[in-house]
């Protein structure tokens, strides 16, 4: 049902937007079913387009916090097998706002890292993403594997998107590929035997980290309870740094309607800012 609702006549993927519609429709009519009593449970809640309840005003932008989550993955994690594998991986949706299905599909041909230098604390990088790897389940892959390569979420086939590197981000990198080099077909994380990179290995690690990180109070909280959780921190931090919601929904792949929406109440503090502006302009004139 859902390769119809999403696919063309002719088999091929319908553009992102029909295919987010379509799904859309098709989770509204079965929430109606569970609401008749025809079904026990929405088998496919559909695209999370609004997705503000899962972000927690001020929540993600308390940089200590989400940033422990990355670093805690280097220093809480020496114990485990895994772990240093993945500090990168978290970097990159602390860093960069990338998707966990982004992360793991991210080859070292789609990274430009500058060369280290003296100023290697100031240098910046950029990341060229070009698909994503989401874990779909073995019984839903044609050739049987955990995850299946797409298009990036909410990006028609073949889209592409830039993100840069923070000069942190770039030293992870770099680490990383020194360290672990690559899978045999370019890109950055496997898993420990090779192979797809596991979502319940990120997970197990990103558990651990969090132990090792925050205090009893804290990780009763929500806190950071997901890895997804990073690349909320990572939004609202470019967001309440002042940099501008169009050039963050590209970074980020969202619309401006769709980012707004989600991290209203996470641009915190800005009242004075923007009363200063305003009052800028208006001497300027």
């Amino acid at each position: 049902m859902l390769d119809c609702a999403t696919g063309r006549i002719d088999g091929k993927n319908a553009a992102a937007s029909t295919a987010r519609r379509h799904r859309t429709i098709l989770a509204n009519a079965m929430d109606y079913a569970v609401e008749l009593g025809l079904l026990d449970s929405n088998p496919d809640p559909g695209p999370q387009v609004n997705g503000a309840q899962d972000v927690r005003p001020g929540e993600p932008a308390l940089r200590g916090q989400p940033e422990a989550g990355a670093g805690t993955a280097r220093s809480g994690q020496r114990s485990a097998v895994s772990g240093p594998r993945l500090v990168a991986f978290f970097g990159l949706m602390y860093y960069a706002a990338l998707r966990p299905e982004e992360a793991i599909h991210l080859a070292a041909d789609d990274m430009s890292l500058p060369a280290p230098g003296p100023d290697e604390d100031d240098a910046w990088g950029m990341l060229y993403l070009h698909g994503a790897s989401p874990d779909t389940g073995r019984e839903w892959t044609d050739d049987g594997s955990a995850r299946e390569r797409r298009q990036l979420r909410h990006r028609a086939e073949g889209d592409s998107r830039t993100v840069p590197a923070h000069p942190e981000l770039v030293c992870l990198l770099r680490d990383h590929l020194a360290a672990f080099g690559t899978s045999p077909d370019g890109r950055l994380f496997s898993g420990i035997r090779g192979g797809e990179l596991p979502t319940i290995t990120y997970r197990r690690s990103w558990i651990k980290a969090r132990q090792a990180a925050l205090t009893p109070a804290e990780q009763a909280s929500p806190l950071v309870r997901r890895p997804y959780d990073l690349r909320h921190a990572c939004l609202s931090t470019w967001l309440n740094g002042g940099v501008y919601p169009t050039q963050v929904a590209e970074w980020a792949g969202h619309s401006v309607d769709v980012l707004l929406r989600i991290y209203a109440k996470c641009i915190a503090g800005q009242d004075e800012l923007a009363k200063r502006r305003i009052a800028e302009a208006l001497c300027q004139d």
